[in-house]
Order: structure tokens, then C-alpha cells, then sequence
């Protein structure tokens, strides 16, 4: 397995830096727009595990929003596999660039959604990864497989809820991915402040979207942004979190391949995060638009949603000031194997002074960055294996599980996750 990595921030550069302790594959190009990056990457994996293992990776640069430069560095290392590791913003040109090199792609983040142009809080426009489905029989045709939306959350909570399908329930009521955390991040004198541990760009786009929910006999359908708040209970001392309906791929995911009667998505945002999104609404400044804005070199088109994440800290560089940890997973409620009614919190809990101090990468970009590569060791090794556009509920969930779980002596990961049954 030959693999192209496009994007060196911070979950590219988790990516890699998991990989490193890994033998599956022949070589990554880690690649990125800014070269240095993906340099600075493969530097530390040097310091790290030693210059026999950076031998497996090589940095490149690369266009993320052009298909054929996707295409052509693909070609020139002789990838298998293009790992997508950026915004999705670009899954657009890399999802071409990929089947146009002929290899396997993976991918995090699906292709954008557009809300509906007269009723967006009640339907669905153009849904997220309707652009990729749309072309599922063009990768069946070639013999290439596209498996989308292998992060954590879409990625791991879909393993999760397969795994629930197959192993702990008869009927599915609901399956409610749940994300929360008790993240602080603090300044240089101990004030706490806003700085998000994803990207800020994806974030109000997840946000501020209409959400949508799917159900048996309706289908999708979206609300508004922010609806029906909820308290849920977190494990591991993170605690009560209220959590709101945002636009997941999860929820545009699990009704293709699992049997429920309802699937949702909340998140834990917090009302100071709440706060801060409506207000960057109201002011414009989460358009992808650009606007003529004065400078001293003259007039110059900037999207406002742009300012406002070169405005922020950077997600990959937020680690060493962050404390706490954070939770992924599905809540599956319905009736166990037995017939009898059974409620569930699958889940795994990523802790930032971990892996911080064993990744120099910060919790939440790690936790989104395990998932993809445990995929492609299953890939690799035939465990995994398809053809077409793929989510991960599309695979059986006890090969990735397992060998998540296992500890680094049985070749695994040593991550584990958890089933909490919860009272009815």
C-alpha cells in the first residue's frame, strides 16, 4: 500500500504520526499546499522513531482545490490510496483527483451540503455527500473504492452503530450520535478563551446549516440550527452536557445500510459557543462569499468565514494550552437480542495530556485521525474490501474494533472502547 496523505495540519499530521508506528504500508507522501508543513511532520516522526522509519515518508506539495495536481503527485509516487485530510471544501477535486489516478480514496468530511433554497429549516437541498454518492457508479465501474466519512464522528460512531446492529440489538429505536467534551483552553495567564480544537471553518458549517434527521416513513428532513436541546450524560468525569441537533454526516450515513426508525446527530457546543456562532451569522461573517475589502495595496476579495479562521489560533497548535478530555459515540436505545428493551452508550474518550505527550498532537484532531488509519490497515490487509462509494457502516464493525482495542503486544492499538448500558 502506497499512500498519498493531502493535507499536513493537524489531523494530517496526527495521520502520519500514527502510521509511523505502524507496517502496513510501503510509503506516505505526506503532502500539503505549504510543503514546510508536511516537512515539519515527517522532522518530528524522525526525532521520534528514527531515521528508518521517516524513510517510509516523503513530503510533497500539492493543490488541494486542483484534481489534476491531486492526480499527477498520485501518479508520480505510484499511490494505492489518497487519504483526504483537509477541508471539505476539497473533497470535491481530490475525490476526481483520486479515481482520475486511478486509486482508493478516503475521506473524513463528505461533500458540502446546500440548504433548501425556500424552506431550508423543514427540507433538504442538496444533502451532505450527495455529490459523491451521485457518482458511486463511476468508482464500481473503474473497481475502486471510495469509503467516506471514516473519522471519528462520521468514522468511528458509524462503526459503533453497526456493530450495535449486528451484535446487541433486534430493533433500533434510535441511533443518536452523541459528542461531548470538557475541553478548556487557557492563555497565557490562565484566562480561559475561545479557541476551537477543530477547524473553525468546518465548525460553522456544521453549525450553522440546518440540521437533519432522518426517520422511517419520512425520510431526511432538516430544523433549525441549535433544536431540540438535550442533557446528556457523559462518562469519564466529563459529566452533563447539553447537546443540540447539528448537520452530521452520520445521519446522512446510517440510514443507507442500518435498520432504525430514527437517526440523529447532537454536539455538545456549550451557550458561549452557541453565542459566538449566532453573532459571526448575524454580522455575515460565516459567508463563503468574498467581499471588496480596503487594504493599503488596494481593493482585495476576501470570503469573510476565511478572516475569521486566520483570526483564531490554529486547531494543531491549541495542544499544550488545552486541559480535559473528549467523548465520541452512539447512544442506540430499542430491544436487545432478547426482545427486552435495552439502552446503550458506545463510546471512546480521547484524553488530551495523553496524547499530547505521546503524539504532540491535541485530543481532538488525534481522535478524529486513529479511525482512518486503523481503516487502512484493514484495507491492506483484506479485511476491509469494496467497490463504489462506501460508508463505514458498509463494513463489519469486529475487525475494526478488535484490532483498535488490542493491545500494541497483539498489534493493535491499544485504544479501548466501551459499552455502557444505561437504565431504562
Amino acid at each position: 500500500m502506497r499512500i498519498l496523505l493531502v493535507g499536513a495540519g493537524g489531523v494530517g499530521d496526527a495521520i502520519a504520526k500514527i502510521a509511523a508506528r505502524r507496517s502496513f504500508y510501503e510509503l506516505i507522501v505526506v503532502s500539503d499546499y505549504d510543503r514546510s508543513r508536511a516537512e515539519r511532520t515527517i522532522a518530528w516522526i524522525a526525532e521520534k522513531h528514527g531515521q528508518e522509519t521517516a524513510a517510509r515518508f516523503v513530503a510533497a506539495s500539492v493543490d488541494a482545490s486542483d484534481p489534476d495536481s491531486v492526480a499527477a503527485l498520485a501518479r508520480e509516487h505510484g499511490a494505492t490510496h489518497v487519504m483526504n485530510a483537509v477541508e471539505p471544501k476539497f473533497v470535491p477535486t481530490i475525490f476526481a483527483g483520486a479515481i482520475a489516478a486511478d486509486a482508493d480514496y478516503l475521506d473524513m468530511a463528505m461533500s458540502l451540503s446546500e440548504p433548501h433554497p425556500t424552506d431550508p429549516h423543514a427540507q433538504t437541498g442538496v444533502k451532505l455527500g450527495d455529490d459523491q454518492f451521485a457518482q458511486a457508479g463511476d468508482w464500481e465501474a473503474a473497481g475502486r473504492l471510495a469509503l467516506v466519512g471514516i473519522g471519528v464522528e462520521p468514522g468511528l460512531s458509524d462503526v459503533f452503530a453497526r456493530y450495535a446492529a449486528d451484535h446487541l440489538f433486534s430493533e433500533i429505536e434510535e441511533l443518536g450520535v452523541r459528542d461531548g467534551a470538557n475541553l478548556v483552553v487557557r492563555d497565557d495567564a490562565g484566562n480561559e478563551i475561545f479557541a476551537p480544537s477543530f477547524s473553525i471553518w468546518t465548525t460553522i458549517e456544521e453549525c450553522l446549516n440546518p440540521p437533519v434527521v432522518w426517520e422511517r416513513g419520512t425520510g431526511w428532513f432538516t430544523t433549525p440550527p441549535f433544536s431540540e436541546p438535550e442533557v446528556f450524560t457523559f462518562p469519564e468525569g466529563i459529566g452533563d452536557v447539553e447537546c443540540v441537533n447539528v448537520e452530521h454526516e452520520e445521519v446522512l450515513l446510517m440510514p443507507r445500510w442500518l435498520d432504525a426508525k430514527r437517526v440523529t446527530f447532537k454536539y455538545g457546543l456549550g451557550a458561549e459557543f452557541i453565542g459566538i456562532l449566532q453573532t459571526l451569522h448575524q454580522l455575515g461573517l460565516d459567508s463563503t462569499a468574498p467581499v471588496r475589502v480596503r487594504s493599503e495595496g488596494g481593493p482585495v476579495e476576501v470570503a469573510p468565514r476565511d478572516v475569521v479562521a486566520a483570526s483564531l489560533p490554529d486547531p494543531a497548535s491549541i495542544g499544550p494550552r488545552m486541559t480535559g478530555k473528549t467523548c465520541a459515540g452512539v447512544w442506540v436505545t430499542g430491544r436487545g437480542i432478547d426482545g427486552a428493551p435495552r439502552e446503550v452508550y458506545i463510546y471512546h474518550v480521547s484524553d488530551n495530556e495523553w496524547t499530547m505527550r505521546e503524539y504532540n498532537a491535541q485530543c481532538v484532531v488525534w481522535q478524529t485521525a486513529l479511525n482512518p488509519v486503523i481503516a487502512l490497515e484493514l484495507l491492506a490487509s483484506g479485511a476491509w474490501s469494496g467497490q463504489g462509494v462506501l460508508g463505514p457502516e458498509a463494513f463489519d464493525a469486529v475487525p475494526f474494533l478488535t484490532l483498535m482495542a488490542a493491545s500494541a503486544a497483539d498489534g493493535g492499538y491499544a485504544q479501548p472502547w466501551h459499552i455502557e448500558e444505561r437504565p431504562i
